[in-house]
């Protein structure tokens, strides 16, 4: 068996188990995003920093692809685009929230289970990178906060 083969299995073995497709995907992706465009506390965020938003949800869906179904289709750099955000655990926390709010709304238990799993270790992983970013290492448990001006405490 090829290695194309062979994520073509993994990948059908995955739908096969969730239930989830691209279309599943695209429904999930737009849907959380709509969301955060009007919460108060993430839009700010991406509005100083996305002005065209079909690119940006686009790019998701690749991003969600490849992490749900092991497709491949994103060839990005989330880390690097998330470490200068003026972000913190909180922020985290409510992606999270909407994310699996989204998640649990639109697909069955084991396709939002699917995703929150990997939503949660994402948002771990840019937290910590994000933290680091700032010159704050974490120790297990630990969260990254800043203070009401923005500073690291």
């Amino acid at each position: 068996m090829t290695g194309a083969e062979r994520g073509e299995q993994i990948t059908a073995d995955i739908v096969q188990r969730t239930g989830i497709t691209e279309a599943m995907i695209e429904r999930l992706v737009h849907s959380f995003y709509t969301k955060v465009r009007s919460d108060p506390m993430l839009a700010p965020v991406f509005d100083a920093r996305i002005s065209d938003w079909e690119p940006h949800l686009k790019q998701m869906c690749a991003f969600w692809s490849s992490v749900a179904l092991m497709t491949g289709r994103y060839h990005g750099t989330p880390m690097v685009k998330h470490m200068p955000l003026p972000v913190d655990a909180a922020h985290f926390d409510r992606w999270l929230e909407l994310f699996e709010t989204t998640a649990r709304e639109l697909c069955q238990p084991t396709a939002a289970a699917h995703f929150v799993e990997r939503a949660r270790r994402i948002a771990a992983s840019l937290e910590m990178g994000v933290a680091g970013g700032q010159g704050v290492m974490l120790g297990v448990g630990e969260r990254f906060r800043r203070d009401t001006t923005g500073a690291v405490q």
